[in-house]
């Protein structure tokens, strides 16, 4: 299983939020770059990256953070927030990022993913973001009337490389993983998921690993490694 320490970029900052609400956002780091390079040291082989205020305007507005990330780290990223064009995709890739991951388009917009998964297959990401069982979109300000699996299934053939799943209601809360609820989506579709939303500790992917059906692929780190309820090393050795 791989695991992606999250970095939340708000206002340039390396942020938590509690449910995608940018007015409860904790700074954990002000350099985005040096907190990609702790992680890196640390052994993660991945990193998670989202634009939060990029996601709600729709376009990118933390281009220089993700970039200083770029420059420091040698691990592969994948970004996510505001990304909503062929363009923004294929400017992000030639930037250096490893997987593009869309959210408001896979809803909107389905064939914009279908079109970058073929013209960069295995790059690009689906975020299926879930509250109350409806998948929102807009930077998690407005529900749409489809639910997780409806959303997912759309993307089959489609040469996606990736479903990151994440819970709302409990994202940012480290209330403990749905287990059940992600498990469910894997079961549901061939595309590799990743858990997202609510990791408390490392039971949290002990709990993951050992459940029947589909594996779960990998899961985000994010509160829970901030605040030292996880610590880098116990997760990557219980995730091995």
């Amino acid at each position: 299983m791989i695991l992606y320490p999250a970095i939340d970029l708000k206002d340039g900052a390396c942020v938590r939020v509690l449910h995608g609400d940018l007015s409860t956002a904790t700074v954990f780091n002000t350099s985005p770059a040096d907190q990609a390079r702790t992680f890196a040291a640390a052994g993660f082989h991945w990193i998670h990256v989202v634009d939060l205020n990029g996601a709600v305007a729709g376009h990118a507005v933390n281009a220089t953070a993700v970039e200083a990330i770029l420059n420091s780290v040698s691990i592969p990223m994948q970004l996510g927030g505001g990304i909503r064009s062929l363009a923004d995709i294929e400017g992000w890739i030639e930037a250096g990022v490893s997987r593009v991951i869309l959210g408001t388009v896979a809803v909107t917009d389905p064939q914009i993913v279908r079109d970058a998964a073929r013209r960069f297959p295995e790059q690009i990401a689906v975020s299926v973001d879930v509250r109350k069982g409806k998948v929102a979109v807009q930077g998690w300000t407005a529900d749409s009337d489809l639910d997780a699996i409806t959303v997912a299934r759309r993307f089959e053939d489609a040469g996606v490389g990736a479903l990151i799943i994440t819970d709302i209601d409990r994202d940012g809360t480290v209330m403990g993983f749905n287990v059940e609820a992600f498990g469910a989506i894997a079961d549901a579709v061939t595309i590799p998921v990743i858990a997202a939303g609510g990791l408390a500790s490392v039971d949290d992917i002990v709990r993951l690993k050992a459940r029947e059906g589909v594996q779960i692929a990998g899961a985000v780190l994010g509160r829970a490694l901030y605040n030292g309820a996880i610590t880098p090393a116990e997760a990557l050795k219980v995730a091995a």
